[in-house]
């Protein structure tokens, strides 16, 4: 890619993102549905909207995404978007304002574009520009996780072993540009995730200085055979070392 072509899929990118976000919105007010129907429905539409804006725009490159069919030919490919529509199907559903839009260019298997929308709060945050990230006040350390399935036991045990305080937040996009913002300092995901859910997140987290890989430090990548990647962590560069040694001996524990 030369960098012309970069800053246009960039600015593709967060224009993507931000659209599908206020037609979900949209949807949201003028649908007459509610629970996993909502969600459903917004899932769909959201996922439709991304897909055909970038055949019409960017034709000749290939789609990973959650909701369509996979083309084997992508791994060949040394550009592909990664695309999700709707993270947060249930948070979104139920009026809140923690669920995201994800759109991302990965090349050569790293996630070199990427936005994230939400919708909810009427933002977006790309790599379109360079992101500053906001001053922490002096409090306990802030772990941010999932809010709708069950602790893992040593996502406990690193909170108890660095005394941190555990926050509970819906949307993988939600809960990155929380750590971004400063509202938390670290995110840990051990329950697995697909790269649609991730590669925006990874990409919005690098560009603005975050740390971001699994929870045994090795980078985290993209466009591979199997979409389904075991962890992530998301976190201040400086406290990274800490949070990957108790995720360590956590994971120790938890054998």
């Amino acid at each position: 890619m030369n960098e012309g072509q970069e800053m246009s899929d960039a600015a593709l990118a967060a224009e993507l993102a931000a659209s599908t976000g206020r037609l979900l919105i949209e949807v949201r007010k003028s649908a007459f549905l509610s629970g996993i129907a909502m969600g459903a429905a917004g899932s769909a539409i959201a996922q439709e909207f991304l897909v055909h804006s970038l055949a019409a725009i960017r034709p000749s490159q290939a789609v990973l995404s959650k909701g369509s069919s996979d083309d084997p030919a992508r791994l060949a490919e040394r550009d592909v978007w990664i695309i999700h529509g709707l993270d947060g199907a249930r948070e979104y559903a139920q009026g809140r304002d923690d669920f995201a839009v994800h759109v991302a260019l990965a090349h050569d298997g790293a996630p070199v574009i990427g936005a994230i929308a939400l919708p909810g709060r009427g933002t977006t945050f790309s790599t379109v520009d360079a992101l500053n990230l906001e001053k922490v006040p002096a409090r306990p350390l802030r772990i941010v996780i999932n809010r709708t399935r069950r602790l893992a036991f040593f996502a406990e045990h690193v909170a108890d072993a660095l005394g941190a305080e555990l926050v509970a937040m819906g949307s993988i996009g939600a809960k990155t540009v929380a750590v971004l913002r400063g509202e938390v300092d670290a995110y840990i995901r051990a329950i697995g995730q697909h790269e649609w859910e991730s590669a925006a997140p990874v990409a919005v987290a690098h560009n603005a200085g975050l740390h971001a890989s699994r929870l045994d430090g090795s980078p985290l990548r993209f466009n591979q055979l199997d979409t389904f990647q075991g962890d992530f962590l998301v976190c201040r560069r400086e406290l990274a070392p800490g949070l990957l040694a108790a995720v360590a001996d956590a994971q120790r524990s938890d054998r």
